[in-house]
């Protein structure tokens, strides 16, 4: 589906849909809604990242989570991270990947609910280049010595769930952040 076309659930301040909107709409308006994002290790411990194609409406052309994207309206989080990590990365999951934790809506996530989801995969990946330009491998040593903060590097919404991983590695699928 063209992002122009996409429709996403609103939701209130406890994640609970109220309604559904175009996504341009969702964006300008600034209205709460859904996303996901997975992270990807390999066997050394380092985290794979995408760079969001220069195209995309937001964070053009920054580092983000291996998998990111919007849950759909009508599709539950669960859902959306099984199509997002087959429309993105070309991987296929019979089973949802491990769910790690919660992220409330804020100014980070650009007023998305976010689920983290952790797979580990050494590859290969066919990465969509409408919506990734490059993907690489970083190490934890060379995520903490970057500055996550810019947010012409990195988005905010990666920068944020990096912290919230660094401060709880293990997750908790019952905790939200």
């Amino acid at each position: 589906m063209d992002e122009k076309s996409e429709i996403f659930d609103i939701v209130n301040d406890s994640d609970k849909v109220i309604g559904s909107a175009s996504r341009s709409e969702v964006h300008n308006r600034g209205l709460k809604h859904r996303s996901v994002h997975l992270l990807i290790f390999n066997k050394q411990g380092s985290v794979l990242l995408q760079k969001r194609s220069i195209e995309k409406d937001t964070f053009p052309g920054t580092w983000d989570s291996s998998v990111s994207g919007h849950v759909d309206s009508g599709e539950t989080y669960d859902e959306a991270v099984i199509r997002e990590s087959w429309e993105e990365l070309g991987v296929k999951f019979d089973e949802v990947p491990e769910k790690i934790f919660k992220v409330d809506s804020c100014k980070e996530t650009d007023n998305e609910f976010s689920w983290i989801f952790r797979h580990f995969s050494e590859g290969p990946f066919s990465p969509n280049l409408d919506e990734i330009s490059e993907i690489k491998w970083f190490t934890m040593q060379s995520l903490d010595d970057s500055n996550l903060e810019d947010s012409a590097v990195f988005s905010p919404a990666f920068s944020l769930i990096w912290s919230k991983l660094m401060n709880n590695p293990e997750g908790d699928s019952n905790t939200q952040i």
